[in-house]
């Protein structure tokens, strides 16, 4: 799986936040000749780079993919690109949509020239569930932001670089997730928020979704979408399991939760595929592949098992019980602190 990174030039846009660091750290790992980390926020860089002082092999770039010109610069030479940089918070787009337009849309297709224009290898771009049947600003600039890396795959010409798209649900423990937003309710006293009693949501720790994508842009034949298999929990039981195991290891009582309504643009449940998309899907066992519409392979795509009709949706997927989430949730604890930076 990692002989598409070794001894290979990657860049991580996106390199500081999250699913970026992460993907640094699994490419070194997995014998990347250099990692160039682009990002723009230099607080973030100074804390990575500190974790990462033995690595000769890291360089750290600021810029912003909105910015053409620096983009350009920074991916001479490079083989294979993560594309992880984007507006991800729901509310944050619905109140600056066009924020999320310049940085998700805008920025992807800066990616998508500069990569052709220096013939990289390979461009995975990271996406979300929110991306399917969208009701969201930030849903729907990562849909737009699939379909352009989609449609790069058609009008690269003789070029050698391939297009895919990764896309998976809420990822544990990421900054801005549910859990360090618990956390900090809990330790400053207040009561936890639950938005809705009957949201439910699709779940995968960091190096688990990492680790999926670097596979997916292993096996991607270009213009295709990998589906990274999670559990489904409600989050009334999750806040439930969090509340309990935090204010124990913090030596306090448990605080109470707060029902609520979903936030503008939040849907109460998340789909992995659409149905259309469900029709031409295959079934790797840990990823659900979607081959390109115009894929007429005799014989299932990567030879997958046809998905069929089938929708992938939180809301009617097997739930995580308690002492699975509660396994989880442990298990992501570092240090003491269920909130990592």
């Amino acid at each position: 799986m990692l002989n598409v990174i070794s001894d290979r030039v990657v860049m991580v846009t996106g390199g500081t936040g999250s699913i970026g660091r992460e993907i640094v750290r699994q490419c070194l790992a997995g014998g990347a000749r250099v990692v160039r980390i682009y990002s723009r926020d230099e607080h973030k860089q100074e804390q990575l780079s500190r974790e990462l002082s033995e690595s000769a092999n890291v360089r750290f770039l600021l810029g912003d993919v909105r910015d053409r010109e620096r983009l350009w610069r920074a991916m001479e030479d490079v083989d294979i690109v993560f594309h992880a940089a984007a507006l991800k918070h729901v509310p944050a787009c619905e109140n600056n949509p066009f924020e999320a337009v310049k940085t998700n849309v805008l920025g992807t297709q800066n990616v998508i020239d500069a990569a052709l224009a220096f013939n990289a290898l390979r461009v995975v771009g990271i996406s979300t569930d929110k991306a399917v049947s969208p009701n969201s600003t930030m849903g729907a600039t990562k849909l737009l932001a699939e379909r352009l890396l989609l449609s790069a795959h058609l009008y690269r010409g003789k070029r050698r670089t391939t297009f895919t798209c990764v896309r998976f649900g809420n990822v544990l423990n990421s900054n801005g997730s549910v859990i360090p937003v618990v956390r900090d309710q809990i330790l400053k006293g207040r009561p936890v928020q639950l938005t809705d009693e009957r949201m439910t949501r699709f779940f995968l720790t960091i190096p688990r979704a990492v680790e999926l994508v670097i596979r997916a842009a292993s096996l991607s034949e270009g213009g295709d979408t990998f589906i990274l298999r999670m559990p489904a929990v409600r989050i009334a039981d999750l806040l439930a399991v969090l509340v309990e195991e935090i204010a124990a290891q913090a030596g306090i009582a448990p605080p109470g939760i707060v029902a609520g309504r979903a936030r503008p643009g939040e849907k109460l449940h998340e789909a992995l595929l659409t149905r259309d998309e469900a029709e031409r899907a295959v079934d790797l066992g840990e990823l659900i592949a979607i081959p390109s519409w115009w894929w007429k392979g005799e014989t299932p795509y990567l030879g997958g098992t046809p998905v069929g009709q089938s929708v992938y949706n939180s809301a009617q997927a097997p739930y995580l019980p308690i002492a699975e989430i509660r396994r989880l949730v442990r298990s992501i604890g570092s240090g003491g602190e269920y909130c990592r930076e």
